[in-house]
């Protein structure tokens, strides 16, 4: 299945325990528009090479689309779709006044200059700017994009607009208009749901063992947290493989090593293993913070974590999410578990409107507040239509966006 077949797959569970009529999934099936385009850069040789785009705009019936732009050598638009789609149900699920979108740039970044890809974030820009706005769509940082990149977008749509305009995207350094708190917001968002669900088994992170596949932003903050509340990580994995190693891994070592050789393998003291291997450990806790699509019906089986968090999005598969949830598995859905990001990004935009920023310690306090809210909502539709923690999170956000769409008269 690609992304967009698991995204309707998905709806269509929650559109069932709600029972949508028809007409009304059919819009939801949908994305409003889809912008593709192509983008000419100019190489530091010389010569000009085509990188493809897209935007996404998935639903805007609460308000502005919202969503990352992703730079990744496997990027589709069918991933884009299903990406902007499943900002619809975060956003909502999160009671955020926002629609989903999300864009992507099919390109290895790790094989452009930062002048190349300077020009290329501005030539994409250039290409989608018309669509986008504070009150349109707002974009912000995804895989393999951070907070340079988002300010070169920033500075190429002010020149465009012709007028200054922080909140047209969030996930920008401080000094522009960013948020604290945004760089580790998703990882501690996660950690925030993670330590909820715990709670429902009177239980807390001491003692317990995690593995994290990615090492990225999300995933090494979420490893640290982990580790400064007694969680026992053992292992991690990025892009190069994985390390493992039964007694715990020193997480803000390995951080260390991460952003001195570009990745984890090369750790001391720790057995390198597969990506693939990571997801079967005999672990308590498993984070998939990498891409979608990595646990899936032929490994679902040897999945032995009895939490999943899902820091990725899509990282489980339909048919494996049957597997998983009949042996009992708790799984913290994407739209709940990565939301974190998307929620400082909210707070970001606020804060760009009002012209007045708030200090680290009442960003983290607003986050925890949304996040366990969310929750508590899941596992009340949980309760309420006997349903799993994905199925509940969608009728969560279902019943919202369709509140809209009705009060629009769009259905």
């Amino acid at each position: 299945m690609n992304p967009y077949e698991i995204f309707l797959n998905q709806l269509e569970k929650g559109a069932s325990v709600l029972e949508l009529p028809e007409h009304v999934v059919d819009v939801l099936r949908e994305p409003e528009r889809v912008i593709e385009v192509s983008i000419p850069v100019r190489m530091d040789d010389g010569t000009v090479k085509v990188f493809r785009g897209w935007r996404s705009e998935h639903n805007t019936a609460l308000g502005p689309a919202k969503g990352g732009i992703r730079y990744h050598w496997e990027v589709t638009k069918e991933e884009v779709m299903a990406l902007s789609a499943w900002m619809s149900m975060k956003n909502a699920l999160l009671d955020l006044p926002y629609g989903g979108g999300k864009g992507g740039v099919k390109v290895n970044p790790k094989q452009l200059s930062e002048g190349e890809l300077e020009r290329l974030s501005r030539g994409f820009m250039d290409k989608i700017y018309k669509y986008i706005g504070p009150d349109q769509d707002v974009p912000a940082p995804d895989v393999y994009t951070n907070p340079k990149i988002m300010a070169w977008m920033m500075d190429e749509y002010e020149k465009l607009a012709g007028r200054k305009a922080p909140g047209v995207i969030t996930g920008k350094p401080l000094i522009l208009g960013g948020s604290r708190g945004r760089e580790y917001a998703t990882a501690i968002g996660g950690f925030f749901v993670l330590r909820e669900a715990l709670k429902l088994n009177s239980t807390n992170f001491e003692g317990k063992t995690v593995a994290i596949q990615g090492f990225g932003n999300a995933g090494s903050f979420i490893g640290k947290f982990l580790y400064e509340n007694s969680a026992k990580v053992v292992a991690v994995s990025d892009s190069k493989g994985g390390i493992y190693n039964p007694g715990g891994l020193p997480i803000p070592e390995v951080i260390k090593c991460k952003k001195k050789t570009g990745s984890v393998v090369d750790f001391p003291g720790a057995e390198r293993i597969t990506n693939e291997e990571l997801l079967t450990l005999d672990v308590d806790i498993l984070v998939p913070a990498a891409l979608e699509g990595v646990i899936t019906e032929k490994n679902a089986d040897q999945v032995k974590a009895k939490y999943i968090v899902e820091l990725a999005n899509g990282p489980v598969t339909p048919k494996a999410d049957e597997i998983l949830y009949n042996k009992g598995t708790f799984i913290l859905p994407d739209i709940l578990a990565n939301a974190g990001g998307v929620t400082v990004s909210y707070f970001e935009w606020v804060q760009n409107r009002m012209g007045y920023y708030w200090d680290e310690e009442e960003v983290v306090e607003k986050l925890d507040k949304k996040m366990s809210k969310a929750f508590r909502e899941m596992c009340e539709a949980m309760e309420s239509y006997e349903v799993n923690s994905r199925e509940a999170s969608y009728t969560v956000a279902l019943r919202r966006i369709v509140e809209a769409m009705e009060a629009r008269g769009v259905v």
